[in-house]
């Protein structure tokens, strides 16, 4: 049974702080390489969301991982293992990862999902396995979930690989690389979208002790080993997103407990975004803080964000609430995210009374339209449910169906937007 959730604004008389979970782009990344380690690492800030349940799940069902209070223990290998079967359910990102290591097992691994993960594309990262030597044998559509992996006659060396579909495929190789004889050489085509994910695989990979380059037009990565160590995930810019915009639609301040300490992120440009909008923006601390007040001249930009892609609704909800006319560029590859992340996410804020256009690389968002109460649906994205929700603070009610795939990377998230939002649930 889906649910409905009636969302309307809480009444904002001072400074609003909201607590964000654990980055699930550099949690993930830590389970891989704690996987691959000798040894045991432990894992502190790792947040509960589903993209990270599934890895965390997959490893303790082969008593690779336990629970240690808050903490996380992984017992690493060189030799990992993984259950035989996998069901990946939404999460795209552990999809690809848990792909990608399978490959290093001689034993087969069955990976699936949802239907919506069934229908992304996959077959960058399927090709490349076979090509490297992994035997991959798909179930159904080719380049698409299901599909059955392992080692067949894997090996590294060089290969090529698309840059402009996603960055995903691109740390999954990276991240088993380092078990590779040879290692890895990727020759990237053309540009390379969300560079900031890969560096960010980089910089996790490190912390465990892999070498990692990365060029203009390549990324290398030597033969060798990951070391356990005690790791902490820092906070999540992409979900702090949500409450850091909040000053764009109505004037207020809004404190994130130790988000300054995010530094692999490159959703960490939305503290610039917001300053380019006239936001102020300051560090406190640890904490980051966002405020406008009633005399603020907020003003319309244009943004490319390549590399800050998951930014696209919070942004995109924010900019329709400012006078003048903004463009979002550089992100037509979100088309192939959870949803259609510009067609949907267009048509839901059309729905709330947006004007918006969708280009084929991004947004023209016509902003200071008069906002209309309504019904809008998620489109199985997480992201466009708790963007969505914001216009909810321009003196609307939103009812947001399937409201709870926000499980997906912030399971908390209307009850801890509670200082800025009010909700009930309505069974469907």
């Amino acid at each position: 049974m889906s649910v409905a959730r009636r969302v309307s604004a809480t009444p904002i008389t001072g400074p609003v702080v909201v607590k964000v979970p654990g980055s699930k782009s550099v949690a993930n990344r830590a389970l891989v390489c704690a996987l691959l380690a000798d040894g045991e690492s432990r894992l502190s800030g790792v947040p509960d969301g589903d993209d990270t349940t599934v890895i965390v799940d997959a490893l303790s069902s082969v008593n690779r991982l336990k629970h240690d209070g808050d903490d996380l223990v992984v017992y690493g290998s060189a030799r990992p293992q993984l259950p035989g079967i996998i069901d990946a359910k939404l999460a795209g990102t552990s999809s690809r990862f848990l792909t990608a290591v399978a490959a290093l097992l001689e034993s087969t691994t069955v990976i699936d999902g949802n239907e919506p993960l069934r229908g992304r594309p996959m077959s960058d990262l399927h090709n490349a396995l076979a090509e490297l030597g992994a035997r991959v044998e798909w179930f159904g559509e080719h380049g698409h979930l299901p599909v059955a992996v392992s080692r067949g006659q894997l090996c590294g060396g060089s290969i090529s690989i698309r840059g402009d579909v996603s960055s995903q495929f691109i740390s999954a190789l990276m991240l088993i690389a380092p078990m590779l004889d040879q290692g890895l050489t990727l020759q990237i085509v053309g540009d390379l979208v969300s560079r900031s994910y890969v560096e960010m695989t980089a910089a996790v990979m490190r912390s465990f002790g892999a070498v990692v380059d990365i060029s203009s037009s390549e990324v290398r990565v030597m033969e060798g080993s990951y070391q356990a160590r005690d790791y902490r995930v820092e906070p999540d810019f992409s979900s702090a997103a949500f409450p850091l915009v909040v000053p764009v639609l109505t004037p207020c301040s809004v404190r994130i407990p130790g988000l300054a300490k995010g530094k692999l992120q490159g959703d960490s440009a939305v503290l610039e975004i917001l300053r380019s909008l006239g936001c102020a923006v300051s560090e406190t601390g640890d904490d980051i803080v966002v405020e406008s007040t009633d005399g603020a001249k907020l003003r319309p930009i244009d943004v490319s964000m390549t590399d800050c892609s998951d930014l696209v609704p919070a942004i995109a909800v924010a900019l329709s609430a400012i006078e003048g006319e903004s463009r979002i560029t550089g992100v037509g590859f979100i088309r192939n995210k959870e949803s259609d992340r510009l067609g949907d996410l267009a048509l839901e804020m059309t729905k709330c009374g947006a004007t918006v256009l969708v280009e084929a690389d991004g947004l023209i968002i016509k902003g200071g339209g008069k906002p209309i109460s309504c019904m809008v649906e998620t489109h199985h994205d997480h992201r466009l449910a708790m963007a969505l929700s914001l216009y909810a603070l321009r003196g609307l009610e939103i009812v947001i169906n399937d409201a709870d795939v926000v499980t997906k990377s912030w399971p908390t998230f209307f009850e801890d937007m509670k200082p800025i939002l009010s909700s009930v649930n309505e069974q469907k």
